[in-house]
């Protein structure tokens, strides 16, 4: 059975997820966002954070065009008033010159986040500045691939829940999903 079968297939034991599923689809065969190495997908929620996604791509492009990509060293190489020029807060910049320091000394080692459990990592971004529990569970999820987890402070998943389970318990029926999480993240959002 392919690996999309045995995913529809366990989340379609919840009737309402299953309703979902029947309309939207097989899920992307991998969660991972296309922009490859793990730092610069962390630096691309970081940008994305609260905003559409019309208006991310537009500041993304913009630092892009300034730094020549989103790696550490690149984003270190300009100043704070330079990234903000392209349209980022004062606070999305501190943070990702934060990411880009504890990168550059050696504090976090992106190239082995896969190799660490979900806790470890969590462990070693919630102190960089700025960088919070959904941040990580988006990094998570499309970063490193990760398919068990599920982002409770995420606003569009709480609206899609609330419209598809009312009040029921949140942790009983994300239980369940386990432990394909993830992509039951991905239907959810997609039902709004």
């Amino acid at each position: 059975m392919s690996k999309t079968k045995t995913i529809m297939e366990h989340l379609s034991r919840d009737p309402i997820l299953a309703h979902v599923i029947e309309q939207v689809g097989p899920p992307p065969e991998v969660l991972r966002s296309s922009h490859g190495h793990p730092f610069t997908v962390l630096a691309s929620s970081v940008i994305g954070q609260q905003l559409s996604g019309k208006a991310a791509d537009a500041i993304e492009k913009r630092v892009v065009a300034l730094t020549g990509g989103l790696l550490p060293e690149q984003l270190r190489a300009h100043t704070h008033e330079a990234l903000r020029g392209c349209g980022l807060s004062n606070a999305k910049v501190r943070t990702l010159h934060a990411l880009s320091d504890v990168s550059l000394q050696g504090t976090v080692n992106f190239e082995t986040l896969h190799q660490q459990t979900d806790e470890e990592i969590m462990n070693q971004l919630l102190p960089v500045w700025g960088i919070g529990r959904w941040t990580v569970e988006m990094f998570l999820m499309f970063g490193l691939g990760r398919e068990d987890i599920y982002s409770p402070g995420d606003g569009a998943l709480k609206r899609a829940f609330a419209n598809l389970y009312g009040d029921s318990d949140l942790q009983e029926v994300t239980t369940k999903w386990s432990p394909y999480r993830s992509h039951a993240c991905w239907y959810l959002w997609r039902s709004l």
